[in-house]
């Protein structure tokens, strides 16, 4: 079970790394004005999305479900910081889903948010990745 969990941890380093770094390229890309430079953020937000990011994420996913079922279940059920990281998940989830929006909103040359708006994006990644570990560290709740 340590072989699973050190691979959970990997993926989720890799899937954070892609939760960290997308929204930056998208505030580069909003601030872009030449047409070189925005077919190159197109190029490098879908590679790191679908290379990168969505397979860390899925990884990360099903080897926490594997973790969860196959020892935690029993001995955590009880235990509101694994609700909590839980529910942590879940909006990371949604925020990859709005990730991938934004991906094809740039993608089509649509995109609705000036480089003000990415900044802030780009945060919520950092505060949940801090109440998680917290979470599983100091397990408060």
């Amino acid at each position: 079970m340590l072989w699973v969990k050190a691979f959970h941890v990997i993926f989720m380093v890799t899937w954070f790394a892609g939760l960290f770094y997308l929204p930056r390229l998208f505030v580069y890309h909003a601030m872009a004005d030449d047409e070189t430079s925005i077919e190159r953020f197109k190029v490098m937000e879908r590679k790191l999305f679908y290379g990168i990011m969505t397979p860390g994420g899925i990884l990360t996913l099903l080897l926490g479900l594997w973790m969860l079922f196959d020892y935690a279940l029993e001995s955590y059920t009880g235990s509101l910081w694994l609700h909590i990281k839980m529910l942590l998940v879940a909006i990371l989830i949604v925020y990859h889903i709005i990730c991938w929006q934004l991906v094809k909103d740039f993608k089509q040359d649509q995109n609705k948010h000036s480089h003000v708006w990415y900044r802030w994006f780009n945060e919520l990644p950092v505060l949940l990745l801090v109440a998680i570990i917290i979470l599983v560290i100091v397990k408060p709740v």
